[in-house]
């Protein structure tokens, strides 16, 4: 059964990555377990049913992802419907708090605006981007309101500069790579590994191996030079053991099991051949009752009719008559024995018997052909044995352990897939890597205002829950900033769960706020796109269209002298 609705007043959270979608209500403390995105996902993850969270379950869901996607309405509307199954009462009277994607176009927000409020009839709602949503949750106190956040999310990465406690959405950058890319790098450098465990090793499988083994090199060359040498990688190296069957394909049966196994055979053919015996007696007796029905013209006295059917039977005199009547007599009443004594004696030795191979006679000669070749079949399968000479089969032994042929040995592997955030190049991407992008944004701020951006180098998403990203990060900031210049990063408390805690602070702090709400009123005023900004939103760049410019005097009188020109053709003759 539908559990009720939520009663009227709490905002709704609804915020969904590129790998994961969470709901909840901002009254409550806890998350309940996300569900694996609907759209925003690849192909190989991609999911159509989100599930259902009932009012004393959390019911936000997240809907972030490359901007380049540009249908967030279709990933969400099934979302909604999961989400707000209390329209059975016909509307939903929450706020509502959305994510959206970093400089989502206005098309996508037009839709989903259009939707929830034309829809859903909503009171109100919100747009904020979910690494913003971590970076508001994670302040602290003394911490400035500027910083640089570095967002890197399944499959793709932010660089996105805040100043004053607001997105500088013209030096955003985005890099097409995450940890779906780092997954998938992995599953085809271990295949080319182990081509004999190729389809065991699923995109699944390197993600938890990712998640689990895999860390940023500080100095990835330098790492690299220590797994050459074999202690380090004996130190090092992880085994991931693969699923596999220790049954042998060489083990043999016992003498109980072979004889329940020829038992069965042998009632199997001896079904076979009591259908075969009634298919053949079937078809003998209409014949003899064909021919004893010709017979019966001859002696009532209609030649006529007596000769015209011995011709269709290819038959030349009644002697031949007589003589195939009596053959297919015999043919039936002798089957007619078989069958009643197969009925009598069911219980046959396997041992001692083999199967009854039934006569041949000139009628149905190709009926007893075809018992013969079926009995010849399992022939092999009744050979007579002698207990007593029978001896023990030993089980074939492997000549190797079959759960050593299944791990999987990770060694330079475990650097080398979530190094990809850094130098792109390693898979064949033309992109610039996390240091050089972050080099890029600072250096179009002056001085002063890179100074304070590196004071607050702020990490978030689940691809940066790597071990050794910070330092990382720092290494990389040492090499690029001045002589003695201070800088500062800082990792989320919880990279995957952060900007829906962000987004319940925000919903709880302006709930009673018009900063950062949509209402329906400015829905009908401004249009579907119009967006309400906040600390923790997109920057609201309105649609301008370009103004006619007016028509002056001067670019009227060509046209009218046009008109004159071509006026009444009587009136220019």
């Amino acid at each position: 059964a539908l559990k009720p609705p939520l009663e009227p007043g709490p905002a709704l959270l609804s915020g969904g990555g590129c790998a994961w979608v969470r709901s909840g209500n901002w009254g409550v403390s806890s998350i309940a377990p996300g569900c694996p995105g609907a759209v925003s996902c690849p192909p190989l993850r991609k999911y159509s049913r989100p599930g259902w969270t009932g009012p004393e379950e959390p019911a936000v869901a997240t809907l972030a992802g490359p901007a380049r996607i540009s249908i967030p309405e279709f990933s969400l509307h099934t979302f909604i419907i999961f989400l707000f199954a209390c329209l059975l009462q016909g509307c939903v009277d929450h706020p509502i708090v959305l994510t959206e994607a970093v400089c989502n176009p206005l098309y996508s927000r037009q839709m989903m605006s259009e939707l929830l409020f034309e829809c859903y009839q909503v009171p109100k709602v919100s747009y904020g981007v979910d690494s913003l949503y971590s970076f508001y949750h994670n302040k602290r106190q003394n911490w400035p309101c500027s910083g640089l956040v570095i967002s890197s999310g399944y499959q793709c990465t932010h660089i996105l500069p805040v100043l004053e406690g607001r997105l500088d959405a013209k030096n955003c950058k985005r890099i097409n790579l995450g940890g779906c890319q780092a997954a998938v790098y992995l599953q085809r450098l271990l295949q080319l590994k182990y081509p004999g465990h190729f389809a065991a090793i699923t995109l699944s499988r390197m993600e938890e191996i990712l998640h689990e083994h895999s860390y940023i090199a500080e100095d990835y060359i330098e790492e690299l030079q220590k797994w050459r040498s074999p202690e380090y990688y004996e130190n090092n190296m992880h085994k991931m053991q693969l699923p596999f069957s220790n049954k042998l394909l060489g083990s043999t049966l016992t003498s109980e099991e072979k004889q329940e196994r020829r038992q069965q055979q042998l009632r199997r053919l001896q079904e076979l051949n009591a259908r075969r015996r009634e298919e053949k007696l079937q078809l003998d007796q209409e014949r003899l009752d064909r021919l004893l029905y010709v017979q019966e013209l001859l002696e009532d006295g209609q030649m006529d009719q007596f000769h015209k059917a011995l011709v269709e039977l290819n038959m030349d005199s009644a002697e031949e008559l007589q003589s195939y009547i009596n053959k297919l007599s015999l043919s039936v009443e002798q089957t007619k024995q078989k069958i009643l004594q197969a009925e009598v004696n069911i219980e046959v030795d396997v041992v001692d018997s083999k199967p009854e191979t039934p006569d041949l006679d000139p009628l149905g000669s190709e009926q007893s052909l075809e018992d013969v070749e079926s009995i010849n079949e399992f022939e092999p399968l009744f050979a007579e044995e002698q207990p007593e000479v029978e001896k023990p089969v030993a089980a074939v032994q492997p000549v190797f352990n079959l759960a050593e042929y299944h791990q999987l040995f990770l060694g330079t592997e475990r650097i080398r897939a979530p190094e990809i955030v850094f130098q792109p190049s390693l898979i064949g991407e033309d992109q610039a890597g996390i240091a050089e992008t972050m080099q890029y944004v600072l250096e179009r701020y002056p001085k002063e205002q890179q100074a304070i951006l590196v004071q607050n180098v702020f990490l978030t998403g689940g691809n940066t829950m790597y071990p050794g990203l910070k330092a990382r990060v720092q290494k990389e900031l040492l090499e690029m900033r001045p002589f003695q210049s201070s800088f500062q990063v800082h990792l989320a408390s919880s990279p995957v769960l952060d900007a829906w805690y962000g987004a319940r602070d925000w919903a709880v702090e302006y709930m009673t706020r018009e900063e950062g709400w949509i209402t329906r009123k400015d829905y009908e005023e401004k249009g579907g796109e119009y967006l309400k900004e906040h600390c923790a939103s997109n920057v609201y760049v309105p649609i301008r269209l370009p103004k006619q410019a007016p028509r002056t005097a001067e670019a009227l009188a060509p046209s009218r002298a046009l008109t004159s020109s071509t006026g009444n053709p009587c009136e220019q003759a």
